[in-house]
């Protein structure tokens, strides 16, 4: 029974502190600190709630609040910032304009092995058999599987990510208001699939 009444009591209070704090419209933008440069997907969180968004692209955010709310700024790479949402605001609405400094945070060196201890590097360096001259090393790395690895993680140049943004570019506006063909339709498709069929180039 006494714990129901301190339940009930609990609540009470907290709907009376919940009524006396108003709803803001919290919105604004975050900027760096040295060239006033957005800072996008930043973190903005209520302390007391673990409540809030993030930032776009563009350092904007946008979220409803409480006056009295102490609010976090964080990014990677940038200190943290707070912030208090004053209590005599006479709009519902408040913007700001939240200036993050970056952090330097200077990270040891760490060197990454495929050995799990010393002692198995050592009995690998030991029994490892290098190839004795230019000829055969350059064929084991030409090989196809070690070709084929180097080609899936290898990034694409200037050139190409231009020509192929230049070709999505045109496709978009030369299929716009229309829907893209299909070659499942596509009589001179079909004739070249007939025709490879027929010549077996399918088949190596």
């Amino acid at each position: 029974m006494n714990i129901k009444r301190f339940l009930l009591f609990f609540s009470c209070l907290v709907a009376l502190h919940m009524s006396g704090q108003e709803v803001v419209q919290f919105s604004g933008i975050i900027v760096t600190g040295d060239s006033l440069t957005p800072v996008p997907y930043a973190s903005i969180i209520i302390e007391s709630t673990n409540r809030g968004t993030t930032s776009d692209f563009y350092g904007y955010f946008s979220f409803v609040a409480q006056e009295n709310d102490t609010v976090l700024f964080s990014a990677l790479g940038y200190r943290k910032a707070r912030f208090i949402i004053p209590d005599s605001l006479s709009d519902k609405r408040y913007s700001l304009i939240q200036v993050l400094f970056t952090d330097t945070v200077q990270l040891g060196e760490v060197y990454v092995y495929p050995w799990p201890s010393r002692e198995a590097f050592a009995e690998a360096f030991i029994n490892a058999s290098a190839p004795s001259d230019d000829l055969s090393r350059a064929r084991e790395n030409l090989t196809p599987s070690r070709m084929l690895v180097m080609m899936e993680t290898m990034d694409r140049d200037g050139f190409t990510n231009y020509k192929l943004s230049t070709q999505e570019y045109n496709d978009q506006i030369y299929y716009s208001g229309q829907a893209p063909p299909i070659n499942l339709m596509n009589p001179v498709a079909w004739a070249s699939f007939i025709q490879a069929l027929r010549d077996g180039s399918l088949k190596r």
